[in-house]
């Protein structure tokens, strides 16, 4: 029976399709005259539509394991599917076209061209899919939810951090892409722009779009579907919020 076949997770929908699927995956670094393995022997199984935290301290695989799922990253050993696409031992051509069509990032560092205006950084993002019709719309109604519509024509460098960070996740979100992957997508941000974001990225799973969100951050664990934690590598943790999933009104951080 494989992993697909068995479901892996508690919260396993019966019927719902399978966004990403590790079966096995390990990943390991070599560091000077060592090797450093952040992931070990993950096996994970995330649905569509979900709105998975991933949780875990600085160093215990969290980031590797969203680059991983992402394509951005190859596993040392085992096998990645997303989307059904089988990600390991494919083309540098089937990986890109899987990054443009199928994953969204919101990168922790931004990832912002610096000679843009934050609507042409959107407007980028949103061209390079094929699911966006009017990406110049599309790209100012994604800044106004996140709060940036008077913001459209500066530059990354007159924006703040918390600015830039909103930049980078209305990008994402003007994809329109199934599977969104946000690392610390709330970093930057004041109490009240963080609600605001985290009501935005959790709004997405009503349209079948898988979210996945990594942070150390416990209380926004609270409003996810699901929580997984990794140490050091490993799964250790792996079912619904403690206490139940909470309003994102309820968060207090």
């Amino acid at each position: 029976m494989t992993t697909l076949e068995r479901g892996l997770h508690p919260g396993h929908r019966p019927g719902a399709a399978t966004t990403v699927l590790l079966e096995a995956v390990t990943r390991s670094y070599t560091v000077g005259a060592g090797t450093v393995t952040a992931l070990r022997d993950v096996e994970l199984e995330i649905d569509a539509g979900e709105f998975v935290v991933v949780l875990g301290p600085s160093g215990s695989g969290k980031s590797t394991l969203l680059n991983v799922i992402g394509a951005l990253d190859a596993p040392t050993s085992g096998t990645v599917t997303v989307a059904g696409r089988m990600v390991t031992g494919a083309s540098r051509v089937e990986l890109a076209a899987l990054r443009r069509e199928v994953v969204a990032f919101v990168f922790q560092t931004f990832n912002l061209f610096p000679t843009l205006t934050a609507l042409e950084n959107v407007q980028c993002g949103a061209e390079i899919t094929s699911r966006v019709r009017d990406a110049r719309r599309v790209s100012i109604e994604t800044l106004d939810q996140v709060g940036l519509g008077d913001r459209l024509h500066h530059y990354p460098s007159e924006l703040s951090g918390g600015e830039q960070q909103r930049v980078a996740i209305a990008r994402a979100l003007a994809t329109g892409n199934p599977l969104l992957l946000a690392d610390e997508p709330t970093g930057d941000l004041d109490f009240r722009t963080g609600v605001q974001i985290l009501q935005l990225l959790q709004a997405q799973t009503a349209q079948e779009r898988t979210v996945v969100v990594v942070t150390h951050n416990r209380e926004i664990a609270r409003i996810a579907d699901r929580v997984i934690e990794l140490s050091s590598g490993h799964v250790a943790g792996d079912g619904p919020p403690p206490g139940g999933k909470a309003d994102v009104a309820e968060l207090r951080w």
